[in-house]
């Protein structure tokens, strides 16, 4: 069932146009038949045209991109083509991605990102790399020193899109689009394409192709997903049961707030459980050192923002829970897709609120699916706090007083008799009794409209 809704099992990359030097990098993948937006994009972009993508998250769009810039370039070409993503760990996913499918291409390519010395980076970009993956504002500098030109680029390749105008984004993708006068061929992929990134994206593009595909994500065919009913108050001892009570290998959890990141990660920490927390405001180096320990197996919960989801990248994590349901289904899509990584299965779980219903129906509505309930009956859920409890009351007597209020007035009402209906007075014998609620406010239509 995920085969025929997510690939297009008729298909194999050989039949997608790509080189041989890029096919060998896809078998040493383990890939076999393409997903739908990889069978539908990859050709395109083989030929030059520019292209406007569109699928779901989970569905490979990176590979869908990465194959064709690798298949276009030449061993010799230098600065030959620039991905820009939203995010630094994003920026890493899919230059160790690119690196990989490359392996026998012999293209060199490097991440460019902010929170990293610039001499670091610079030393890479002196070395004439063919492909740079980079965040927009650390392109823009690295550009500024003129250690990244943008007159050799063949390829310009735009990931998240979606994601990059919700950061703020859209006037540095102007300057850097409109910096670059040999008008490269340009790819925009992003999992939500609006009328505000289509007029975007055709204002730098020639005559492009437009791909929609509808396939299910890979991430929601393969997580089993679940979801617990739990007050605020009670959120960290139900997470606090659930590690000490599963069998989760490599758990990660999703905050909405960095705050809440930071405050979930302690008590985890002092109740036993090794936790290391991840979010935008710590230092490069120490997100790096996190991730670091993730990648080798020496972390078991990671406890991060949602900065992560479009970053992380690893095999071998088992579970992911969502402490805080996200406002965006998107969100949710991208976060449990950290796991069931490489063929493997994963689960996840969502923390709802009593009050968090509709953003559970419309995350179901997006992946398409009903999210099944779980329960822990040997967990308590522990005393509602007396602010809470205060509130409640109040709120409760103050319904009791309106309802009170209601009553009295409605005891003391007189209803007037209804007056003889004087049939000639109106058609029907109906008089009215007031105005009308909708009036035109003195405003009458006439020819001239």
């Amino acid at each position: 069932m995920v085969s025929s809704e997510t690939f297009d099992t008729s298909k194999t990359f050989a039949d997608l146009g790509l080189p041989e030097s890029v096919l060998k990098g896809v078998q040493a993948a383990g890939f076999v038949h393409p997903t739908k937006i990889q069978a539908a994009l990859i050709p395109v972009a083989m030929t030059g045209k520019d292209v406007l993508g569109q699928a779901k998250t989970g569905t490979g769009k990176t590979a869908a991109f990465s194959l064709p810039a690798l298949g276009r370039l030449n061993r010799d070409d230098q600065f030959a083509a620039l991905v820009l993503v939203p995010t630094r760990e994003l920026a890493i996913q899919v230059c160790r991605e690119v690196k990989e499918l490359g392996g026998h291409t012999g293209l060199e390519a490097i991440p460019v990102y902010g929170g990293k010395p610039i001499q670091t980076q610079a030393k890479a970009l002196s070395k004439n790399p063919a492909i740079i993956v980079g965040t927009p504002g650390r392109v823009m500098d690295m550009h500024a020193r003129g250690m990244l030109p943008y007159d050799r680029v063949k390829l310009a390749i735009l990931d998240e899109v979606d994601r990059m105008l919700d950061i703020g984004f859209r006037d540095d993708i102007r300057r850097i689009l409109g910096a670059m006068k040999q008008h490269p061929q340009t790819i925009f992929v992003s999992a939500t394409i609006s009328p505000d990134i289509e007029k975007l994206a055709r204002s730098y593009m020639r005559n492009p192709e437009k791909i929609v595909t509808t396939e299910k994500s890979l991430t929601v065919a393969a997580v089993d997903q679940s979801w617990l009913s739990v007050e605020p108050w009670d959120k960290k001892r139900l997470i606090e049961h659930l590690l000490k009570h599963e069998e989760a290998a490599l758990t990660l959890v999703f905050c909405r707030m960095k705050k809440t990141v930071d405050q979930v990660a302690d008590y985890l920490s002092k109740h036993g459980i090794d936790a290391h927390a991840m979010h935008g405001d710590m230092f490069q180096t120490k997100r790096d050192k996190v991730m670091d320990k993730l990648r080798g197996g020496t972390l078991k919960v990671l406890v991060a923002s949602d900065l992560a989801s479009r970053g992380l990248d690893v095999d071998d994590i088992s579970h992911v829970i969502n402490y805080d349901v996200p406002e965006d289904p998107e969100v949710y899509i991208h976060r449990i897709g950290r796991t069931a990584r490489a063929g493997r299965g994963g689960v996840a779980w969502t923390f709802v609120q009593p009050d968090q219903g509709d953003l559970l129906s419309s995350i179901e509505m997006l992946a398409n699916i009903e999210i099944p309930q779980k329960t822990y009956p040997d967990f308590t859920p522990g005393p509602v706090p007396a602010d809470v409890a205060s509130y409640r009351q109040a709120e409760q007597r103050r319904r009791e007083e309106l309802a009170s209020a209601r009553n009295r007035l409605a005891a003391t009402t007189s209803i007037p008799a209804p007056k003889a209906v004087d049939p000639n007075a109106f058609p029907g014998g109906i008089v009215p009794s007031a105005l009308p609620l909708k009036r035109l406010g003195g405003v009458v239509r006439t020819r001239r409209g």
